[in-house]
C-alpha cells in the first residue's frame, strides 16, 4: 500500500510538470496577456487563497459534495433495487433511458423558480444530472454478478440483507466508485455553469467576474483553486477506494507486477 502512495505521489508531481512546462510553452508562444506565466498565476493564486479563494472554494465544495452525497445514497439504493427486480427494471429502466440523454442543464432558470437562487437550485441541477451515471452503473453491476455466486450465497443461508452485505454491495462498490470519479468531474463542470448565476460566491463566479474586468492573472488563479478543488475530491475518491475496495487495489498491484 505504501509503495502505492508513493507512485501516486511521483505521478501527480510528474503530471504537474508536464502540466507548468505546457503552460510556459504556450504563455511563450502566444505571447498575450490572456495566458499568464505559470509563476505569476501561482503566486496570486497563494497570496489570493486565505482571504479571497477560500470562502469560493467552500461555497463549491459545499454545492459538489451536498450534490455527490444525494446522487450517491438515492442513485446506488434505486440501482440496487432496479438491480435484482426484474420488473421494477422493466418498469424504471425506459424511463430512466429517456431522462438520461435530456440535457438537463438547460433547465437550470426552472430549478431556480422552483427552489430559489441560493444553494439548494444548484444542487439540485447537479444532482439531476449526475444521479443518472451512478444509477445505471450500479444496475449494470449488479447484473454483472454470476448467478452462480447468488446460489451459493442462499446455500450458505444467507438471507436478503446479508446477500447486500457480503455479496451484492462488494461486488458493485468498485462500479460505484469508478462512476463516482466520473460524477465529481461531471459536476464540477456543472456547477462552474451554474454558478455564474444568482451568486456571488463560487470558483465558477469569481473565474468569470475576473474575465469580466479582464483580470487574467486573477482568472487563472481562479482556475488553479477549481482545479485543486477537483484535485482534493479526487484523492477523497481514491481514498475511499482504497479503503473499502481493498481487493481491487491488491489486483491492480498484481497486474502492474506481471
Amino acid at each position: 500500500m505504501n509503495k502505492h502512495i508513493s507512485k501516486l505521489k511521483l505521478g501527480t508531481v510528474y503530471g504537474l510538470l508536464i502540466l507548468l512546462v505546457l503552460w510556459q510553452l504556450l504563455h511563450w508562444s502566444i505571447q498575450s496577456t490572456v495566458i499568464p506565466e505559470p509563476y505569476l498565476a501561482i503566486k496570486r493564486f497563494i497570496s489570493l487563497l486565505p482571504g479571497t479563494l477560500l470562502p469560493h472554494m467552500l461555497a463549491s465544495l459545499i454545492r459538489i459534495v451536498g450534490a455527490v452525497v444525494i446522487s450517491i445514497i438515492a442513485g446506488v439504493a434505486l440501482g440496487l433495487f432496479i438491480g435484482v427486480n426484474d420488473k421494477a427494471d422493466t418498469l424504471i429502466s425506459p424511463i430512466i433511458y429517456v431522462l438520461y440523454p435530456v440535457p438537463k442543464i438547460a433547465f437550470l432558470p426552472v430549478f431556480m423558480i422552483l427552489f430559489g437562487l441560493g444553494n439548494t437550485s444548484k444542487i439540485l441541477i447537479v444532482t439531476a444530472i449526475i444521479i443518472f451515471q451512478i444509477i445505471v452503473t450500479t444496475r449494470d453491476g449488479v447484473r454483472e454478478i454470476p448467478k452462480g455466486l447468488f446460489y451459493s450465497a442462499r446455500s450458505l443461508g444467507m438471507n436478503k440483507w446479508e446477500l447486500y452485505r457480503h455479496l451484492i454491495i462488494p461486488a458493485v462498490m468498485p462500479k460505484i466508485i469508478t462512476s463516482l470519479r466520473i460524477s465529481i468531474g461531471t459536476s464540477i463542470a456543472v456547477l462552474f455553469f451554474s454558478e455564474n448565476y444568482a451568486t456571488r460566491y463560487g470558483i465558477g463566479y469569481f473565474i468569470m467576474n475576473c474575465w469580466t474586468f479582464v483580470n487574467y492573472v486573477d482568472m487563472f488563479a481562479g482556475i488553479l483553486a477549481l482545479s485543486f478543488l477537483g484535485y482534493i475530491l479526487f484523492k477523497l475518491v481514491d481514498y475511499t477506494e482504497a479503503k473499502f475496495c481493498r481487493w481491487v487495489m491488491i489486483a491492480k498491484e498484481g497486474t502492474r507486477n506481471v
